[in-house]
């Protein structure tokens, strides 16, 4: 080969191999951001229980008394990821039958976070825990307790709506339908991994 062909073959060789070193460093191109207007998610898909994330290390769980005044932890039903909608999608919490109108109560200390109205959830209410790594989720809510309001603290107990039927709920069937969601760093009220909240609002889970 001549002197010129091994000069072409050299700058080839360069080329490609600077190409591919920029493909290394590079990676993959981050994802895009989500739309900037806030709104339900989609149906998170089905987390691991209660237990199962503490045993993946996570530092703690909350501490829930059951949210609707009157009911007692034996009185619950464990309906988390029953079929919804002909099975397209699964239940993310669980329901608690009550008479309409029966107060709804602080699963556990927080801040408000949203008050929310969605064809789905109908009237619903959004709450923080403390830390921010827990939120808890109330809806098909007849209204909210006077003065209720975002941003509001609330201690376990304190009452913050009424049982109702509102969003898909079945006409007359009233229930609170009660949702618990672990929250990572920077997610928004409408975000978070879906837990099922029966191990703790019926004391299975023993105390840590």
């Amino acid at each position: 080969m001549t002197r010129i062909g091994w000069t072409f073959l050299i700058l080839a060789v360069i080329v490609i191999g600077g190409f591919l070193s920029m493909l290394r460093v590079g990676g993959a191109a981050p994802s895009a951001p989500g739309s900037s207007a806030p709104g339900p998610a989609a149906a998170p898909q089905p987390a691991a229980s209660p237990i199962a994330v503490r045993a993946t290390g996570h530092p703690g769980l909350p501490r829930l008394i059951v949210p609707v005044e009157g009911v007692s932890p034996d009185r619950l039903s464990d309906d988390w990821g029953d079929p919804r909608e002909d099975g397209r999608r699964l239940h993310h919490g669980i329901d608690i039958p009550a008479p309409e109108g029966t107060p709804v109560i602080a699963a556990a200390p927080g801040t408000i976070e949203k008050l929310f109205h969605s064809d789905k959830g109908g009237t619903t209410l959004y709450e923080r825990s403390p830390d921010g790594q827990w939120q808890y989720y109330y809806a098909h809510l007849s209204g909210y307790a006077a003065g209720v309001h975002e941003g509001q603290r609330v201690d376990a107990g304190d009452t913050l709506a009424y049982v109702g039927d509102s969003g898909d709920a079945p006409a007359g069937v009233f229930h609170l339908h009660f949702g618990l969601s672990f929250m990572r760093p920077g997610d928004g009220w409408w975000q978070g991994q879906a837990v099922n909240p029966y191990p703790l609002l019926a004391r299975t889970v023993p105390d840590r």
